[in-house]
């Protein structure tokens, strides 16, 4: 697994097949898609960042790179994509075996080239968009949350506001003497057009033509803009005023009813508002929601309390009446936002479902940021909300306005990505039939990105014939080119380009070749991604069966046995931990959907589909750490054996992590032992876990839920819902560990 990991370290990819199956017939074989999870803009130290622009092949328009065949002497390079044979430019006249330009230097198959020209005038925009129908004290966290991150924006960032309730209020931040605010019926679906009539854009100034996009670029004065899009070092007063006296949405509500509260409108008014003033620039609706849509086109459920919010089992019946067309309304929401270049990010805090379900495609295609959380004042919330204004070694990174390409050698096609992007629909000669996610593409929008942003590509070898060996040896590498053009968060434009190169095999002495280039944690995440796109889309998807048949070809096909002998099977070392994921991830909340609400494995799956292999193993596979005063901190196995009076665990599932006591140590803490100077072992042994808890939650976004509990008490149900029960009550081996929990 190091090497794998090493290969991630330079080029922020990991591969499930390392060694390429070379036909189609055996990559079908193989069971694990051809893949990679890709991190656009991981960022590496050493990584050159040149300040010219990139030399491109003049027919497939992939960019020089090592495995370029280089003629110094007549100055031509042949890409190793296409063969097409290009001059050098006069600017590269000195290049020679010992004068390399940085882009062909064998370990720079990640380089960035930075083009200070194309430096974007605009500032980054946040549009905040503020739900008023919650109750008085969370009204008051959600508050003083937001006068925070207020005072953390960049001091040249534009800032908007509209809050919602029954209406949808836009605020003219721009009007300094009063507050003043547009109001818009919750119910009603307001388009662009009726947006700036309404709210006077074109007093002075003709209407523009129909059919332009307004903007700034084409007939609204920067005066307009300026009226609701402020600098925030100019509006950080008015903003905490305006916030200072916001109060919960006034509309009484009857006791039968639920809050009025027309989430969709309000996010269909900041969209427009964006796209009107600042289109194709780095802009965010941060949308802070505290309960269910009730109003507009993308309500999920009637305000009528004796209708019910729907379950898993409704979607599965077809009988969740609102579902269809809320899903409808934000997939032209994520069409409309896509074609601006603006994100939407969600940050959901409530007991009840907030509709995350239905505002997922809207989210994710634009690559926008989700927090959920149970009230504006948990922990969660805070820290995630603080943690995206961050400055600092531990700031996200946050970039805009990306374009992803892919080049691959000719037998290769690009079924789809599974991940926060959008498909440009540039259809090719790389566009497989079969389409998996985002595919019949081979270029991607990405509104927004970070650096932990990781895309999941999966890949189809067409090659149908086996060649013979002669040309085997001497062309039997895939070549892979990954460009990500973006808006870095200084403002400047670059381009990334990673450039890939992995062997193939085919014939019958090629399997342990592949079983030796197999990246399980990579294949395990690769199988999590594909099974919760099918679940998604596929009616009457069984997704324990075809995982279990996918394990158990991959075991015939690579396992070792003599038939009718069970004892016999084993499994080479590169595949042996893989069944063990894939138990993981049958139990998961991505597939297993019992007692999680939609909303809830809505968001499991867009954490996923956005994180790294090493944190989405963690998502399939907790971690569990063991504490003692007999051994250094250790893993221990996921199972109810791990618990043990004299013991703390550590468990990390990503999205909580839980500090459990054993009993004996749980009565020493309460006795107070580790205040007293003779347990200072005893101190230090209740202190290791927590420092190391610490550690994981600075580096994670969003912040995952602490959980600290004692053996027997009610919270240590956090810990043992993910421990296998080798020991039950009805066992023969009673475990008195599990007795009273």
């Amino acid at each position: 697994m190091a090497e794998f990991m090493e290969l991630e370290g330079q080029d922020g990819v990991r591969m499930a097949w390392n060694v390429v199956p070379g036909t189609k017939q055996e990559a079908s074989n193989c069971v694990v898609p051809v893949s990679a999870i890709y991190t656009p803009i991981k960022p590496f130290p050493s990584m050159p960042v040149l300040p010219y622009a990139p030399l491109r092949c003049r027919n497939c328009r992939s960019v020089l790179n090592p495995f370029s065949i280089v003629d110094f002497a007549a100055k031509i390079w042949i890409c190793p994509f296409c063969f097409q044979r290009n001059h050098f430019p006069p600017h590269y006249a000195s290049i020679s075996d010992e004068n390399l330009p940085a882009e062909l230097f064998p370990q720079y198959t990640t380089i960035e080239y930075q083009s200070p020209r194309e430096a974007s005038s605009l500032p980054p925009v946040f549009m905040f968009v503020v739900d008023t129908s919650i109750i008085e004290e969370e009204m008051a966290f959600l508050k003083s949350a937001l006068s925070q991150a207020i005072g953390l924006l960049p001091d040249n960032s534009l800032v908007g506001l509209i809050t919602f309730g029954t209406l949808v209020h836009v605020h003219e931040l721009g009007f300094g003497t009063i507050p003043k605010t547009y109001a818009f019926k919750g119910s009603k679906d307001v388009s662009k057009d009726q947006l700036l009539e309404q709210m006077g854009f074109f007093l002075n100034k003709p209407k523009p033509s129909t059919g332009v996009i307004a903007g700034a670029r084409d007939g609204l004065s920067s005066e307009s803009i300026a009226r609701f899009l402020l600098p925030a070092s100019d509006c950080e007063f008015a903003l905490n005023s305006i916030l200072e006296e916001l109060q919960k949405d006034p509309w009484p509500i009857p006791v039968d009813q639920r809050a009025s509260r027309c989430t969709s409108t309000a996010l269909s008014v900041a969209a427009s508002l964006l796209g009107a003033c600042v289109p194709g620039s780095g802009a965010r609706i941060m949308a802070f929601i505290g309960g269910p849509s009730t109003e507009g086109p993308g309500a999920i459920v009637s305000k009528n309390l004796s209708e019910p919010i729907r379950s898993h089992k409704d979607l599965d019946k077809d009988s969740a009446p609102h579902y269809h067309k809320a899903v409808k309304f934000y997939e032209a929401l994520a069409k409309q936002l896509v074609h601006q270049g603006h994100v939407l990010d969600l940050f959901a805090c409530a007991l009840d479902q907030v509709g995350v379900a239905e505002l997922k495609v809207a989210v994710e295609r634009t690559g926008g940021l989700v927090v959920l959380a149970e009230s504006f004042g948990h922990s969660v919330f805070k820290d995630s909300l603080r943690h995206v204004f961050q400055s600092g070694d531990k700031d996200l990174g946050l970039s805009s306005n990306g374009i992803f390409e892919i080049n691959c050698s000719k037998d290769i096609k690009v079924q789809g990505i599974l991940g926060p992007c959008a498909s440009l629909e540039k259809k090719g000669p790389l566009c497989s039939d079969t389409i998996v996610g985002q595919g019949s593409t081979s270029a991607w929008k990405l509104c927004g990105l970070d650096q932990a942003t990781s895309l999941c590509l999966i890949f189809e070898i067409v090659k149908k014939d086996i060649p013979d060996a002669t040309v085997q040896s001497s062309s039997n590498q895939f070549y892979f080119q990954f460009l990500t053009y973006y808006q870095h968060s200084t403002g400047e434009m670059r381009l990334r380009v990673t450039t890939l190169s992995r062997r193939w095999v085919a014939g019958p002495g090629s399997i342990q070749d592949l079983i030796a280039g197999f990246d399980q944690e990579a294949a395990a995440v690769v199988m999590a991604r594909l099974v919760s796109f099918k679940m998604e889309i596929e009616a009457e998807f069984d997704p324990i069966r075809w995982l279990d048949k996918t394990l158990i070809h991959i075991c015939s096909r690579f396992g070792d046995y003599q038939k009718d002998s069970p004892s016999s099977f084993s499994l080479s070392p590169r595949f042996s931990i893989f069944p063990q994921f894939m138990f993981h991830l049958r139990r998961s909340q991505f597939v297993q959907v019992f007692n999680n609400s939609p909303d809830e494995t809505a968001y499991f799956r867009m954490i996923l589909n956005r994180e790294n292999v090493a944190n989405s193993v963690v998502m399939i596979q907790p971690s569990l750490i063991s504490y003692s005063f007999q051994s250094v901190p250790e893993p221990t196995l996921l199972d109810v054996a791990a618990i043990a009076a004299d013991r703390i665990l550590l468990l990390d599932s990503y999205f909580t992590i839980v500090i459990f006591h054993g009993s004996t140590i749980a009565q020493w803490r309460k006795a107070g032992y580790h205040n007293q100077p003779e347990h200072q072992a005893f101190a230090q042994l209740l202190q290791a876990p927590r420092d190391d808890a610490d550690a994981i939650i600075k580096d994670r976004f969003p912040v995952p839920r602490l959980v600290i509990c004692d053996q027997h008490g009610s919270q240590a149900r956090f810990l043992l819902a993910k421990l296998n029960p080798s020991a039950t009550y009805n066992s023969d081996g009673h475990h008195p560990e599990i007795s009273k929990s």
